[in-house]
């Protein structure tokens, strides 16, 4: 008979903290977001609706910590309130789609919105907006991105070519981005707590998941002054458009 701790069985509970950790070294290393390179792993092994709450809490307490320690946080908040408040009727849209239609939709969402974003990230495409033009794009951005967070878990598209094409301050960027993560993780866990996919036993075993975390991130910070980052981070993103793909594929298989 297998064990069952907290719902989950001991060889789900393997897995989690495993990918925790090597999100968390992922994320140590190259500075890559932990949910990001969470949500693939997790997506596959467990489902997308198993995977949303238990990325929450550990995603928001390293969003929180960047965010006390790089600063501009009053500053930000001024200069895109319009974007920030834009992500909260669009993560309520998301979690709406996420209830109302078939759970294979949103993997093949993620799918693509993971490839895209590891295309992007690849690349590194020398964006630049002018003023006017990204004043107006607040709010559709911010809209646009609550949506796909809702939906599908993924929270840089399309803010974060939004984000780097206003040339922001390297620190003035981080407290945006951490800003804006973590509004719409508040969201969210309000949102999967009223539709009861957050429960007291997931909560539980994401707290016990920071442990991972905490080791996982000072692993990467130890692993980034003895390995060339780029390289580790282009592997990394690699294998994330692999995983993609692998999850549109999976629902075009069952699909068929």
């Amino acid at each position: 008979m297998t064990e069952v701790v907290l719902g989950f069985e001991v060889g789900e509970l393997i897995i989690i903290y495993a990918v925790f950790f090597g999100a968390a070294l992922a994320k140590g290393v190259t500075g890559l977001g932990f949910s990001t390179a969470c949500l693939p792993f997790l997506v596959l092994a467990l489902g997308l609706r198993e995977t949303l709450p238990l990325l929450l809490l550990p995603s928001m307490a390293s969003n929180l910590l960047v965010m006390r320690s790089v600063g501009h946080f009053r500053a930000t908040v001024v200069g895109f309130w319009p974007l920030f408040l834009a992500q909260v009727p669009g993560v309520l849209l998301g979690l709406w789609l996420l209830t109302h239609l078939a759970a294979n939709v949103a993997v093949a969402v993620l799918g693509v919105v993971l490839i895209a974003y590891c295309v992007f990230a690849w690349a590194t495409p020398q964006l630049h907006l002018a003023p006017r033009f990204g004043r107006a794009l607040r709010v559709p951005t911010g809209f646009a991105t609550g949506v796909l967070n809702g939906w599908t878990g993924s929270q840089v598209m399309p803010m974060m070519p939004y984000f780097l094409s206003l040339n922001l301050d390297p620190k003035r960027l981080v407290q945006t981005v951490n800003c804006s993560f973590t509004l719409s993780s508040l969201v969210m866990l309000a949102g999967l707590s009223q539709i009861g996919l957050m429960t007291w036993r997931i909560a539980a075993v994401s707290l016990v998941g920071m442990v991972a975390v905490y080791l996982g991130v000072c692993l990467g910070g130890w692993v980034r002054d003895r390995l060339a980052p780029a390289l580790f981070r282009k592997t990394v993103l690699a294998m994330m458009v692999f995983l993609g793909v692998v999850m549109i594929a999976r629902v075009a298989w069952n699909g068929a």
